[in-house]
């Protein structure tokens, strides 16, 4: 990935760590940030290194307190913008920019992690999401604060939220705008696990770990888009056609062999299909509808 002015890019171990660096704005989001973030997971997508993903903030006290309101009211009135009009549009409505970037992380191939280092309000707790896993220091605090700024929930958190915490929390949160803490984002299901500020970063690491350590990136890849995407279905039977259609494929591929040899032999796998080349021939096997 290029340089970047709003984030820090890391790969180590085959981890790769993004790190939202506006520190001296708590991280906000603004539109170089929502491209930088878009071209970080391409770069994840693309690198056969980098098998997961961590995301966190600069600093202590935020992990990122939403949009840059240093616009003033010009952040929500898209006629004072001269940045929008590049965005996409769909039915005369230009997309809002943390939408892009939630919608490029929900097509990720490769697992991602939420490390919550302090404050996720507004965007910076709809961004947290379309990550398979959030783990949270224990000084974190969490807040859909939409209707309290006279907008509402933005970055298809409508979406994502109530599948995670279930509709009558997700209303709850996003009605009264209220921020909460790590212990009732536990309690909820927002989050897995909390941690010592100090130590939040070694336990995203060791779960990402546990992640790839032994599996195949390939089948990381799919199941991850198996999942997602069927969230969406309505019958079972649309899973059971790409699981079926997803063994039949895998099941012919150098990865089946290596596992299965690895298993009898009682030794480690060590998996040879890449991510960039041998994903099944059916994939992705959606229709892309984002900017219909």
């Amino acid at each position: 990935m290029e340089k970047s002015d709003t984030l820090k890019y890391e790969v180590e171990d085959s981890i790769a760590t993004i790190t939202l660096h506006r520190p001296d704005r708590m991280n906000a989001l603004t539109r170089e940030m929502a491209n930088d973030l878009i071209a970080a997971f391409d770069a994840t997508d693309a690198d056969d290194a980098v098998k997961a993903v961590i995301v966190t903030g600069s600093g202590d006290r935020a992990f990122c307190a939403g949009a840059d309101i240093g616009q003033g009211q010009a952040l929500f009135d898209y006629s004072q913008r001269k940045d929008v009009k590049d965005r996409p549009v769909v039915n005369g409505v230009y997309l809002d920019i943390g939408g892009l970037v939630t919608l490029r992380i929900f097509d990720s191939l490769k697992p991602v992690i939420g490390a919550v280092n302090g404050v996720a309000v507004g965007f910076g707790a709809s961004l947290l999401l379309p990550m398979d896993v959030r783990i949270s220091s224990d000084t974190a605090r969490f807040g859909y604060v939409f209707a309290r700024r006279g907008i509402v929930p933005e970055s298809a958190s409508s979406w994502f939220l109530p599948r995670i915490v279930g509709i009558s929390t997700a209303l709850e949160w996003c009605y009264s705008g209220r921020v909460f803490d790590a212990a009732e984002a536990s309690e909820r299901g927002l989050i897995r696990s909390i941690h010592p500020q100090d130590q939040l970063m070694a336990a995203a690491r060791e779960l990402a770990q546990q992640f790839i350590a032994d599996s195949s990136p390939v089948s990381v890849a799919l199941t991850r888009q198996m999942m997602w995407k069927m969230l969406t279905a309505d019958h079972p039977m649309e899973a059971h056609k790409i699981d079926s259609r997803g063994v039949a494929e895998r099941g012919l591929s150098a990865d089946a062999d290596e596992g299965i040899a690895a298993f009898r032999e009682k030794r480690k796998a060590h998996f040879p299909d890449q991510v960039s080349t041998d994903m099944p021939s059916f994939f992705p096997w959606w229709e892309n509808r984002r900017f219909e």
